[in-house]
């Protein structure tokens, strides 16, 4: 794959073979950007998970102390006063039946779908649409959830879902290139103590693999996930 003149000099600054400690890594991460946009900042992750087994299947979510940079656009199921209070916490869309058949006709320009329990029987049908793109509701991730209005307030707020996929790959966004490197090291913590929380019982051997940061477009510079604590101190 043919890469740019701007990428082949920012990648030069990541040093084969070595492991950056995360406030390190963020750092080269803002520095080896190349996009003239605020550019996202993602971590992948390797897990020595098997995703194929029910128990080992990583997901959930977790706030960001300093949000993602990103307003979520959230849509809720809902009727009568939780409707009412999900419009209230902010939330962009708000309906039932109709919405329920705006979205069953393609209608996916939303980042987040949140419904009530007895909203569910019928939004279950969408499967088909929301399922592909990860938007179904999931009383694991809290989205299928009585309080609406909790739920709206902390997806706009930074909340954010982790979820392994078949390849026992996590991704996860934690900000953009213009935060500080310590805004984007104290949210990588953050969702670094929801996943070593979240291990299954049945994992063996070593859980977290392989991590790595990288900018949208930007080279991937390899973590030291061994490190979990005190990261803001690690590159002093």
């Amino acid at each position: 794959m043919k890469r740019s003149k701007s990428y082949r000099s920012a990648a030069e600054k990541v040093h084969k073979g070595e492991m950056y400690a995360p406030l390190e890594a963020m750092k080269l991460a803002k520095e080896t950007s190349t996009t003239k946009f605020d550019a996202t900042v993602e971590v992948v992750m390797r897990l020595g998970v098997d995703p194929r087994k029910a128990d080992q299947a990583v997901r959930g979510t977790v706030s960001l102390p300093h949000g993602t940079g990103k307003t979520q656009r959230v849509l809720v199921f809902a009727a009568g006063e939780r409707a009412q209070q999900a419009i209230d916490a902010g939330a962009d869309e708000v309906g039932a039946e109709e919405l329920i058949e705006k979205v069953q006709k393609g209608y996916t320009d939303f980042d987040v779908a949140v419904a009530t329990p007895d909203m569910m029987g019928k939004v279950g049908r969408l499967g088909r649409v929301l399922g592909p793109r990860g938007l179904m509701p999931n009383p694991k991730t809290g989205t299928v959830t009585m309080n609406v209005e909790k739920a709206v307030k902390e997806i706009k707020a930074g909340r954010i879902e982790y979820r392994v996929d078949k390849h026992s790959n996590l991704a996860f966004a934690i900000g953009k290139v213009s935060f500080t490197a310590e805004q984007l090291t104290e949210n990588y913590a953050t969702v670094l103590d929801e996943i070593l929380r979240a291990k299954p019982a049945s994992s063996k051997g070593r859980y977290i693999i392989k991590a790595t940061v990288s900018t949208t477009m930007g080279p991937g510079i390899p973590l030291d996930a061994s490190l979990t604590r005190d990261l803001l101190g690690d590159a002093h």
